[in-house]
């Protein structure tokens, strides 16, 4: 090749910040009709403290940890999982030791068990009592 047809690539220039900021995960907040509800929903299965409350929002964690928020919206359309009309939004896994032990305290504190089970001997599919899917496995 002669120097006239060589080519270099051409890069996009980059920089190095000199610091860059701390980014932390901190919670994943749930919308829902009742906070309170929910929170102590959650709260006695998982065994979270509330970390911080108003009438409308609710923080449930350890101090230095990341946690769940619960949010109080006016219109709060329940998920119709697994109908489609009214999707899921998102779901949190919560890993377990034994499904049914695990299935059985759930409901006890006012989950629902759905009629569809994807793979009920891998992980269990229950409803919060806002209609949050939410699943239970052991292999987390």
């Amino acid at each position: 090749m002669s120097p006239e047809t060589t080519s270099t690539p051409t890069s996009a220039p980059t920089s190095t910040p000199t610091s860059a900021p701390t980014i932390r995960y901190a919670a994943v907040t749930f919308d829902c009709p009742d906070p309170a509800e929910l929170a102590r929903f959650y709260g006695d299965a998982l065994g979270l403290p509330v970390a911080y409350s108003t009438d409308d929002f609710i923080l449930l964690g350890q101090e230095g940890s990341a946690g769940l928020g619960f949010n109080r919206l006016a219109d709060y359309r329940r998920p119709t999982w697994p109908d489609p009309s009214q999707e899921k939004q998102a779901h949190i896994e919560l890993g377990v030791d034994d499904l049914d032990a695990a299935q059985s305290r759930l409901v006890a504190l006012g989950a629902v068990k759905p009629a569809t089970q994807p793979e009920s001997d891998r992980w269990r599919v229950l409803l919060d009592p806002a209609g949050h899917p939410f699943c239970i496995t052991t292999l987390a």
